[in-house]
């Protein structure tokens, strides 16, 4: 039986997670690999409901509860997605998992490390991805794409994600498996970075 290899898409809002991971599934497919792509908050029915409730800019949520949403959420989205997936063999693709919430609800909320990551470890069952790729964006780009800015996150400060993004790119350089990409020189030669990494994973 095929080996599954689980991959995921990081960075801060407006990086261009959505738009490399539609690249890279399409050049997987062509190559006949069989995969899953999903996305967190989101993935299963339930996840997706909650995933409503937080980013609905009508909702104040407090610190304590929007962490523990993303957690519950992950749960879900472990169990009835992602470990099936990996024990059909399959090359899971995921926009985002525990590193967002190591950068949002850490580095952003300030809430502890050490707490995010056992909260991880419960709802993930201590699944980590094979890799997960962080890509890099400057607030001169957020701005540049904020004409399209709905969702109650997207909504915070300039602040709140200069310490999201900062904590992506200490996370990057001190976590196992976890590498940064830079945005520089387009989409296209982003995409082809992102595949090379990924090929290992994929033959």
């Amino acid at each position: 039986m095929r080996k599954g290899a689980f991959i995921v898409l990081e960075g801060p809002d407006k990086s261009g997670k959505s738009t490399q991971a539609g690249l890279l599934i399409k050049a997987l497919r062509a190559r006949g690999v069989p995969l899953v792509h999903t996305r967190e908050p989101g993935g299963t029915a339930f996840a997706e409901a909650i995933r409503k409730i937080l980013l609905d800019p009508r909702h104040h949520v407090a610190p304590l509860a929007e962490l523990l949403l993303y957690e519950a959420a992950r749960a879900q989205h472990t169990e009835e997605k992602i470990r099936p997936a990996l024990r059909d063999g399959k090359l899971v693709v995921c926009e985002r998992y525990g590193l967002a919430s190591l950068a949002y609800q850490g580095y952003g909320r300030g809430f502890s490390l050490p707490l995010i990551r056992r909260l991880n470890t419960m709802a993930s069952g201590g699944l980590r991805p094979d890799l997960t790729i962080v890509l890099d964006m400057p607030e001169s780009e957020f701005a540049r794409r904020r004409r399209r800015v709905h969702d109650r996150i997207e909504r915070e400060s300039a602040a709140f994600r200069a310490r999201v993004r900062e904590g992506y790119r200490r996370l990057a350089r001190k976590e196992p498996r976890v590498v940064l990409v830079s945005r520089g020189g387009g989409v296209k030669d982003v995409h082809l970075r992102v595949l090379s990494l990924v090929k290992r994973f994929s033959s």
